[in-house]
């Protein structure tokens, strides 16, 4: 009887102190805790090389893209010639990634991943690229780079970037520009000088949605001014092989004529030589950085002062940006630079 007493002791003891561990478990547990942060086991003093192979109890949760991008193909063509399948989600983020600095503001990467997506809708019913949707070449189709060689640009800040860029993609998910319902084609390039371009003063066409609108940017965007210098030869050459017909004898002083400009500076047409180039056309044959520019003839050789980059129709990445510091919404950007435009679902 006493050695039942005994046992009954002990089984209650052990009751009893098994409920004391419980009870302070659960006191400290939420010191292991500070801001929702997972804990780290610590072998070494904080900061220390020992840190770098710790890992949390519990990873952190990864930001989701919505169903709606996650459930569309892609069929992207590389730059290698070859075609790869990707989820709408995953190449709008290799888009993003590659067109619009991660350092943007989030309002202007999720005007970017808008923009992205719907022109990539209109490419998928185009017959552009008939083994592929869309090509991964920015002078053809759209830039896009993949995920490992983005956070390798990016180093430390691959981390934060990534999740801005997934946020962007995520946060519009299935959302694209429309006019009278239906996708547009939603051009974009770098930085402005004060305006964009109407499209038909580029293309020749006119759009109702690709007007000419102010745009914020300035001195703030790198290489926002640019100078390219050419000598006389340089210049005859290149023109004379785009141009056989220019008659570029004489005082190289006297070969370029007074140029058309638009309200934001652009040129629209300069006599070259007797043949009249559209600013569009200048720019590409003597591969400037926009269509804004002036050029002077010092004796000796030509200089031409640009100002912004890109072809100037669509939304100004930069402006974008501007405006999105200034407080205005992903919308308000879309809307302000696709005139008429609205932001909807595509699908």
């Amino acid at each position: 009887m006493s050695r039942e007493r005994d046992y009954s002791l002990g089984g209650a003891r052990q009751v009893v102190s098994a409920a004391l561990l419980l009870a302070a478990a659960l006191f400290f547990l939420p010191a292991l805790v500070i801001r929702g942060e997972p804990v780290y086991q610590r072998t070494g003093q904080s900061g220390s090389a020992a840190d770098e192979s710790l890992q949390p109890f519990e990873p952190a949760p990864a930001v989701q893209t919505g169903p709606r991008d996650r459930g569309r193909a892609v069929r992207l063509l590389n730059k290698d010639g070859t075609v790869s399948e990707l989820t709408m989600a995953d190449y709008l983020w290799g888009v993003v990634a590659a067109e619009m600095p991660a350092s943007f503001q989030p309002e202007a990467l999720k005007a970017q991943a808008c923009a992205a997506r719907t022109y990539t809708a209109v490419l998928q019913s185009s017959a552009k690229h008939p083994e592929a949707d869309i090509c991964a070449d920015s002078t053809c189709c759209q830039a896009y780079i993949d995920r490992s060689a983005a956070e390798a640009r990016w180093g430390l800040s691959a981390g934060e970037y990534g999740e801005k860029i997934q946020e962007a993609v995520s946060q519009t998910d299935g959302l694209g520009v429309l006019y009278q319902g239906k996708p547009i084609q939603a051009l974009f390039f770098s930085s402005a000088a004060g305006k964009t371009t109407d499209a038909v003063e580029v293309w020749g066409n006119s759009v109702d949605y690709l007007k000419s609108v102010d745009s914020p940017e300035g001195d703030e965007v790198p290489n926002y001014r640019t100078q390219t210098v050419l000598g006389a030869e340089e210049v005859r050459a290149l023109t004379l092989a785009a141009y056989p017909g220019a008659d570029l004898s004489g005082d190289p002083g006297t070969w370029f004529g007074q140029a058309s400009r638009n309200e934001g500076g652009g040129i629209i047409s300069i006599p070259l030589g007797g043949v009249t180039l559209t600013g569009g056309q200048a720019r590409s044959l003597f591969s400037l950085r926009s269509a804004c520019f002036t050029v002077t003839w010092d004796g000796a050789q030509f200089t031409f002062d640009v100002t912004g980059y890109g072809h100037g129709v669509g939304m100004s990445q930069y402006g974008a940006n501007a405006m999105a510091k200034d407080s205005s919404t992903f919308r308000e950007i879309l809307t302000w630079y696709y005139t008429g435009a609205q932001v909807g679902e595509l699908w």
